[in-house]
């Protein structure tokens, strides 16, 4: 359904070492960064964090929370973890979720203050 999805941000620098600790965490790779953007992601950049193009100061969005896939229990947990000491803040640790069966996912807000979630689907 998407080709990619793409958050502003005001410190890019800051960003690319949050994201890179965090989707490293779920097996997401840094696939480059250029002087206003950069792309995470396994087979083509699916995620992308940038510097907004028309120069105005990049803002979050009410409502809007990015997913990504988690492989497991284990990667979730990791992705709150280094979330957390990269500087991002705890938007509901991780736990299963009452959105479907066996849901299990973390919620964070990255330093620009967007809500990014990893989840998997697990046993009890």
């Amino acid at each position: 359904m998407f080709s990619h999805v793409t958050l502003g941000t005001n410190d890019l620098s800051r960003a690319r070492i949050f994201y890179d600790s965090v989707l490293g965490a779920l097996g997401y790779e840094n696939l480059g960064n250029k002087e206003t953007a950069s792309l995470w992601g396994g087979a083509g950049p699916r995620f992308v964090v940038l510097k907004p193009a028309d120069g105005n100061i990049a803002s979050v969005s009410n409502g809007l929370t990015v997913g990504f896939a988690a492989a497991n229990r284990a990667a979730v947990d990791e992705f709150h973890k280094c979330a957390l000491q990269a500087g991002g803040t705890d938007a509901g640790a991780p736990g299963f979720r009452d959105v479907g069966p066996n849901v299990y996912a973390a919620y964070v807000r990255d330093l620009d203050g967007h809500k990014i979630v990893a989840s998997c689907i697990s046993e009890r």
